[in-house]
């Protein structure tokens, strides 16, 4: 193998990647948080809402978890336009996400909903707290405290699953690693040093929610 490494070329384009990593970043958070917020009332509507309603969730549920996210941004994505409905690559992309991780935050909320004592609910109930009261005040903290694992988790899972988005144009950070290999040629050159970028992403994205839980909600969660 003559092959001869050269990463000056792609160094040039940095502050260009790190921009795509910003955007990335971006996906993951609206996704994330439009989805937590989505996933809240899924949870709270499996679990003490009426028949009827726990049987459309669950079957939102069932549908977007057992498809692929990429199906579901292609749906968005080619078949809108064909009944007159024009969005963006990014909008389709966020959209997709926030429908996708909301059917799997719902199950994630849920077994925290679940976990939730029944004399802490009626307990609230005798201090004629609110229903929005006792979601805020009540579930919501024991919730963050049990799942605060696996949201963390999830969260590092939609950052790296964002880079499917390149796929429909979006420029984040592998869409522009995909940009400047096809211009400099250097396709090795470009993609490790984008993975390198990654890792630190995650890594600085896992330290800083282990150390949110362990000052905001007490959760002892390991840094490394």
């Amino acid at each position: 193998m003559n092959y001869d490494f050269d990463y000056a070329d792609v160094l040039q384009q940095l502050p260009y990647l790190l921009g795509g990593a910003l955007v990335s970043l971006q996906i993951a958070f609206v996704a994330f948080f439009a989805g937590a917020l989505l996933g809240l009332g899924g949870a709270l509507g499996r679990v003490h809402g009426p028949r009827p309603l726990q049987r459309a969730i669950g079957a939102y549920v069932t549908f977007f978890t057992n498809t692929p996210a990429l199906v579901q941004v292609f749906f968005l994505y080619y078949a809108l336009p064909d009944a007159g409905v024009l969005l963006s690559p990014l909008t389709c992309v966020l959209i997709g996400f926030v429908l996708n991780s909301a059917a799997y935050l719902t199950e994630i909320l849920r077994a925290g909903v679940v976990s939730v004592r029944r004399a802490e609910l009626e307990a609230a109930a005798t201090l004629n707290m609110s229903r929005l009261q006792i979601v805020r005040h009540v579930i919501l903290p024991h919730v963050t405290r049990m799942i605060y694992a696996p949201l963390s988790n999830f969260f590092i899972i939609l950052v790296l699953g964002s880079s499917m988005a390149a796929l429909f144009g979006v420029e984040e950070l592998t869409g522009r690693a995909i940009n400047v290999s096809t211009t400099n040629l250097r396709t090795i050159e470009t993609f490790s040093v984008v993975a390198v970028i990654y890792i630190l992403i995650t890594f600085v994205a896992s330290l800083s929610l282990a150390l949110l839980g362990r000052w905001a909600f007490r959760v002892h969660a390991r840094i490394f």
